[in-house]
C-alpha cells in the first residue's frame, strides 16, 4: 500500500460532533421535558431511516423506550375498571344514622327519656322515710327524758293543787324520797339503790314488789333512751347524705315527720281525755306483766307518785312533743321560697323585664314614624 492511496474511515464515526459531548446519556443534564439538553427536541433521520450521527440514535432509542406499554398495562387497566361506579355498592357504617326512624318510635323514646329523667334516686327517698319515721319517736324520748328529772319533780311538788300525802309526808320528804327514785331510773345501780333505803322509824321505804316495778321501769327507760340515741345518731346521718344528695330532702323529711307526729300526739290526746284511767292501764299492760304495776295507797310509790302526777306527766310529755312538732312543722312548710321557685322565677322575670326594655325604644320608633307618616 503506497502513500497516496486513501486512507480508509471508519465507520460509524461523526467527525462534526461536538468534542465536548458527555460519553454516556446518564451523564448529560436532564431538561424539564425528559430529553438531554444535548439532545435536539426534533432530530431529522434521513429517509432511509436511519440516524445520520451519534446523537440522532439516541434520540430514536429514547422515543421508543417512552412508546413502549408499561409491563402491567393489562393490570393497572383493571384495576380502573374495577374502580369504576357499579349498580351495586355497600352503605358506609353510618349510614343508619342518616334515616330517621318512625314518628311512633320517636315519640316511645322521648317518653321513656322524660320518664327516666322524672324518676328520682331511692337513696334520698330511702333517707327522707327514716327521717319522718325516727322524728316523732326522737320527740316522745327527749319528752320523756325531760320529765323524768327532779325539776320535773320539784316542779310538781311545788305547784299550787297538787295533791299531799296523807299518811305523813311532807314536801321535803318527798322531794328527798322521790329523788332516789327518779335517779335510779337514769342510772346504772342495781335494786338495792332502793331496797336499802329506810325511812325515820327505820322500817323499809320500798318493799320488794316495788323495787321490782322500779326494776322493770327502769329497763324500759333506758332502753327507749338508748333508742333513742340511736336514732338521733341514725338521722344525723340521714340529714348529712340528705344535705349532699338532695336538695330540701331535709325538711321534706322533717316536714312529713312533724305530721306524722302531730297526728300521732292528736290521736293519744283524744284517747286519754276520753278516758284517762283506761288509756292509763293500757299502757302499763304494753310494758308490764299484769299483778306487777298495781299498789295499795299505803305504799310508798302511791304516795310519792299519786295519780295526779302521772297526768301532769303525760300532759307535760303531749305538749312538749306537739310544741316541738308544730315548729318544725312551722319551719318546713313548702312555701315557694323553700322550694327554690322564687330564685327561679328571678332570671325569668329580668330576662321578661329586659325583653321590655328592648322592645320600648322599638316601639317607640314605630310611634314615631306612624306620626311622621301622617304629617
Amino acid at each position: 500500500m503506497s502513500d497516496k492511496s486513501p486512507k480508509p474511515q471508519e465507520p460509524d464515526t461523526d467527525l462534526h460532533e461536538d468534542p465536548n459531548e458527555p460519553a454516556f446519556d446518564w451523564m448529560k443534564p436532564k431538561t424539564s421535558s425528559g430529553t438531554s439538553a444535548a439532545t435536539p427536541a426534533t432530530s431529522a433521520t434521513p429517509a432511509t431511516g436511519q440516524p445520520e450521527s451519534r446523537a440522532d440514535r439516541k434520540a430514536a432509542e429514547a422515543a421508543d423506550v417512552e412508546a413502549e406499554p408499561p409491563l402491567f398495562a393489562d393490570t393497572l387497566a383493571g384495576a380502573s375498571a374495577d374502580k369504576q361506579p357499579s349498580h351495586y355498592s355497600e352503605p358506609l357504617p353510618t349510614s343508619a344514622l342518616q334515616v330517621r326512624p318512625p314518628e311512633d318510635e320517636v315519640a316511645r323514646r322521648n317518653a321513656e327519656r322524660e320518664q327516666a329523667a322524672k324518676v328520682k334516686p331511692i337513696g334520698p327517698r330511702i333517707f327522707q322515710v327514716m327521717l319522718a319515721v325516727f322524728y316523732p319517736v326522737i320527740l316522745l324520748v327527749l319528752a320523756v327524758r325531760a320529765v323524768t328529772s327532779p325539776l320535773f319533780l320539784w316542779v310538781e311538788y311545788n305547784r299550787p293543787g297538787f295533791p299531799g300525802d296523807g299518811y305523813g309526808f311532807n314536801t321535803d320528804d318527798r322531794m328527798t324520797y322521790g329523788s332516789y327514785a327518779v335517779d335510779y331510773l337514769s342510772n346504772w345501780a342495781g335494786p338495792r339503790y332502793l331496797g336499802g333505803l329506810v325511812n325515820q322509824d327505820g322500817a323499809k321505804l320500798f318493799k320488794d314488789s316495788e323495787v321490782s316495778h322500779m326494776a322493770d321501769v327502769k329497763l324500759v327507760i333506758l332502753s327507749s333512751f338508748g333508742a333513742g340515741l340511736l336514732l338521733i345518731i341514725l338521722s344525723i346521718i340521714a340529714i348529712m347524705y340528705l344535705r349532699k344528695r338532695s336538695n330540701g330532702g331535709v325538711r321534706r323529711g322533717l316536714f312529713a315527720g312533724s305530721i306524722v307526729t302531730l297526728l300521732i300526739i292528736i290521736g293519744l290526746a283524744v284517747l286519754a281525755v276520753l278516758s284517762w284511767q283506761q288509756f292509763f292501764t293500757e299502757f302499763h299492760r304494753i310494758f308490764f306483766a299484769n299483778g306487777t304495776w298495781t299498789f295499795s295507797l299505803e305504799d310508798t310509790l302511791i304516795r310519792l307518785f299519786p295519780g295526779q302526777f302521772w297526768v301532769d306527766a303525760g300532759i307535760v310529755i303531749g305538749a312538749l312533743v306537739f310544741l316541738a312538732a308544730t315548729v318544725t312543722f312551722i319551719l318546713t312548710w313548702p312555701t315557694r321560697k323553700r322550694r327554690g321557685l322564687a330564685s327561679q322565677q328571678e332570671p325569668e322575670q329580668a330576662e321578661t323585664s329586659a325583653k321590655q326594655a328592648d322592645e320600648e325604644p322599638e316601639a317607640a320608633d314605630i310611634r314615631q314614624e306612624a306620626t311622621e307618616s301622617r304629617r
